[in-house]
């Protein structure tokens, strides 16, 4: 298994690792531990580079494949046991930060004030988007909610993260905002983030660690996407 330090340290730039496993056909490594955020949750994977005895290789993506985080590069890949140097590229890393824990607010608001479940959503560096269980959207409310979430990135608030066992993280009430629970039973420890007095779910992607950092979030559209299924999308205004 590979070790997912993102998990334990969003801020981490570079790293280095074992090629453990190449897959020829795709053109991808495996590596011991890895600070690359493999796309899921809605969240992007990261880019960047891994680099060994002077050679460059560019990560065009990372993903989990039955289990296992393939790092897909452009280039030769190195032999399984070569020790390399992986670095991100923090720019879009920082900005899908700061768009997640932005994700994260307007849920919290969202629940909090109108007690609505989240059916879907997705992210880009600044911009996001996410379904909610209202019956209507309007003008009005939308700017409502606008203005509420940026209070809360005004407050800042700090973000944390701690892993649990399933069952007694599943005993937190609320813990689970999708309409469908997407955790699978074989996940036995559930990483938890929380953003203090705000929100708190269960969430394995990166995040800034006060709410301060996001900058203002600004709603650009809304959009119904069912009888009871209305879209909100944002952008984060640098």
């Amino acid at each position: 298994m590979t070790k997912l330090l993102a998990q334990q340290d969003s801020y981490l730039k570079e790293f280095d690792a074992t090629v453990t496993e190449i897959n020829t056909e795709e053109n991808a490594l495996v590596l011991d531990r890895t600070a690359f955020y493999p796309s899921g949750g809605g969240q992007p994977y990261d880019t960047g580079i891994i680099s060994y005895n002077g050679q460059t290789l560019q990560v065009t993506k990372v993903k989990k494949v039955s289990g296992t985080v393939l790092h897909w590069v452009a280039g030769a890949l190195p032999p399984v046991g070569t020790q390399v140097h992986g670095k991100i590229d923090w720019e879009r890393r920082y900005k899908l930060m700061r768009t997640h824990t932005a994700m994260h607010v307007l849920c919290g608001v969202i629940w909090r004030d109108y007690q609505a479940s989240v059916t879907g959503g997705n992210m880009e560096p600044l911009k996001g988007r996410m379904d909610f269980e209202f019956e209507t959207m309007r003008k009005e409310l939308v700017e409502e909610i606008e203005k509420r979430i940026n209070i809360e990135v005004e407050a800042g608030h700090a973000v944390s993260h701690r892993v649990l066992p399933r069952e007694e993280a599943f005993q937190i009430p609320d813990l689970i905002r999708t309409k469908i629970n997407l955790l699978p039973p074989f996940i036995q420890q559930v990483r938890i983030v929380e953003i203090e007095g705000l929100d708190l779910q269960a969430d394995g992607g990166t995040h800034v660690a006060n709410t301060s950092e996001i900058g203002h979030i600004k709603v650009v559209g809304y959009k119904s996407k069912g009888k009871i299924n209305k879209r909100i999308q944002v952008e984060i205004v640098e």
